[in-house]
């Protein structure tokens, strides 16, 4: 029989299964992971059976379904936090706690791993400890931070100073150089038919700017055209794109603008019901979020009869779980579903048959503050800024080798060497554009222009300087995606795990002229073969790399011939660490080979099996 905190859990997510998500989160909150009874319990108070619950909550990398430590202390591990040092912080504060990468100490105290970016790149290195963000971590702090973790100072009594977090914005242009009212925005969409609009959203020329660029008056033209009475609207805020941390700055700066602009999108359509989905990592916003919100609700500014009985829309908040792949719309819904995300197989698409079969409208939060500025100014002004063919602005977020890392509000039109020359990254000698799963410019590519047309962009811009490693960047692009591919396709699924793996190697100088042509056969099958837009874009970053800075492989190379894979002697360096050994008995391959007619150590010699395997 579940206990009474479980029974105030099922009754406070009204024993909806599609609540599976959020009901994890509070559960992990009460327990501090996710124990096999409570998820048991979990299910038969939610409706659900225990597989489907043991599966969401082993599909997110923020649910533990083993024990973990009191204090979960995780490093970000883009490449623009590991340029600043953030491997090493690790290394110092696990040497201080006793405890390795990855594991729970052995009192249960601390445990001490990395995680994807985590949306503080422009001031890394970031960590989050219990979810709570910290940023410009240094030694000082690290050593700080062990310290109070000996001492297991409760987490409410650690410094404030160290949890706060900036939000740099360094020029502004029309979407971010004003605040207009809260409800302004909606109070001339509802002036207009829902028609009228529409017509002014799609000739504004506004296309989504989560990265995919598709016209957001097309979108909302579809989900107003499919059959149903219940529609649905979704804001997508789970910018887990490496490098990218705009979003995170527009909600804590711009939130009734995106607010504003869902409830425009909920005029248009006829919708009653949004929803915003917050990246797990943002998980300190959540709380003034909600605030917000309630606030609103009591100035009729959402909810049932907002606006003087004029609309009846309201928006929940749901937190996602530290799964890069909800990005991707219709996984996003699956999660907010309660499922594993994964992404559906289209069509039909979410316009049509999006969250509970229904026609649903997912847009970026950047979309959703420009609607607001088109209901409030009108078409032509965003049509007054940008090019022909991407029009108004694009908010950036810029970071790595560069004097000013922060948010950059530019026109489209803009050339890379121009946005270079805004934050201090004159000397750079590559660029990429669209975080891990885009392209990388060289020097002589910085006159094209920032614009759907040339170098499209969801917002990610990370600078490397002369002095960086480009291979660096390849291994941590292959091993972020081998992590976050969802596996649902083999394409992607191995593919991924090969790139990692051959980049490992070649990082051993174990590498041949045939393992980069095995990575070019991998990058043609992805961009074919793969399920969704992940696979189709894991590797490209990798593959421009191989074009544009070649040297940066094959300077690793061990051999001109094909070396195998798999290393015999190194599989053996966890056994060798755990005994304490290091003789030539305790080598194989090479090392073997030259030690050979040497007499065994003493103790050392294998001793015959009592009895033949069978």
């Amino acid at each position: 029989m579940a206990s009474a905190e479980l029974e105030a859990l099922f009754k406070k997510h009204a024993h909806d299964g599609t609540r599976l998500v959020q009901a994890l989160h509070d559960l992990q909150q009460m327990r501090g992971w996710l124990p096999p009874d409570d998820l048991a319990s979990l299910a038969q108070g939610l409706g659900l059976t225990l597989a489907q619950v043991q599966s969401t909550a082993s599909f997110y990398s923020f649910f533990y379904t083993r024990p973990v430590g009191e204090y979960r202390i995780l490093f970000s591990d883009n490449i623009t936090d590991r340029m600043l040092g953030s491997e090493a912080l690790m290394q110092r504060l696990c040497e201080a706690l006793w405890v390795e990468p990855g594991h729970v100490s052995e009192d249960g105290l601390v445990s001490v791993d990395r995680t994807s970016c985590t949306g503080l790149c422009e001031q890394g290195p970031a960590l989050l400890v219990n979810g709570w963000p910290m940023g410009r971590v240094d030694a000082a702090r690290i050593d700080a931070i062990a310290q109070a973790v000996r001492t297991r100072l409760p987490l409410d009594q650690w410094p404030r100073a160290w949890f706060e977090i900036e939000s740099p914005i360094h020029r502004r242009d029309w979407l971010l150089s004003t605040t207009p009212p809260a409800g302004a925005a909606v109070e001339a969409a509802l002036a207009r038919s829902p028609e009228a609009q529409l017509q002014a959203v799609i000739d504004s020329g506004l296309r989504g700017r989560g990265g995919a660029g598709f016209a957001t008056g097309q979108k909302w033209q579809a989900c107003r055209a499919a059959e149903s009475t219940t529609r649905y609207v979704v804001c997508n805020a789970d910018e887990g794109e490496p490098g990218t941390f705009k979003d995170r700055v527009l909600l804590s700066t711009h939130f009734d603008d995106v607010i504003d602009g869902m409830c425009v999108a909920a005029w248009v359509l006829g919708a009653r019901q949004g929803f915003l989905y917050l990246r797990a990592e943002y998980r300190h916003l959540l709380a003034p979020l909600q605030d917000r919100l309630a606030e609103r609700r009591a100035q009729g500014l959402l909810g049932a009869g907002a606006f003087g009985g004029r609309l009846d829309f309201d928006v929940d908040i749901h937190l996602g779980a530290g799964a890069y792949i909800c990005g991707e719309e219709s996984a996003l819904i699956e999660s907010l579903e309660g499922k594993p995300g994964k992404p559906r197989i289209r069509p039909p698409f979410p316009v049509t048959h999006g969250y509970r079969g229904q026609p649903t409208v997912v847009n970026n939060v950047e979309t959703f503050a420009w609607v607001a500025r088109i209901a409030l100014d009108g078409a032509e002004a965003c049509r007054a800024r940008g090019t022909p063919q991407s029009a108004g602005t694009k908010v950036l977020s810029i970071s790595g080798d560069v004097a000013r890392p922060g948010v950059y509000e530019i026109p489209f039109g803009m050339t890379v060497r121009e946005v270079l020359a805004l934050c201090g990254g004159e000397g750079a000698a590559a660029v990429t554009t669209a975080g891990a799963a885009g392209p990388c410019l060289a020097a002589h590519e910085f006159d094209r222009q920032i614009a759907f047309e040339d170098v499209p962009t969801g917002g990610s811009i990370m600078v490397f300087g002369p002095e960086r490693d480009l291979f660096d960047l390849a291994r941590n692009v292959a091993h972020f995606f081998a992590h976050e591919s969802c596996g649902f396709c083999t394409p992607c699924r191995v593919g991924t795990a090969v790139n990692a793996r051959l980049l490992d190697k070649l990082d051993r100088h174990h590498g041949s002229p045939y393992d980069l042509q095995e990575m070019g056969r991998m990058h043609r099958l992805m961009q074919g073969a793969s399920h969704c837009g992940l696979g189709n874009t894991a590797s490209l970053l990798l593959h421009d790399l191989q074009v544009k800075f070649p040297e940066a492989f094959t300077r690793r190379l061990h051999s001109t011939d094909y070396e195998p894979a798999f290393d015999l002697d190194a599989a053996l360096s966890q056994a060798r660490w755990m005994t304490g050994r290091d003789d030539p008995g305790a080598h194989l391959g090479d090392n073997l080979s030259a030690h050979l007619g040497q007499p065994w150590p003493t103790g050392a010699a294998p001793s015959a099996p009592e009895s033949e395997p069978t």
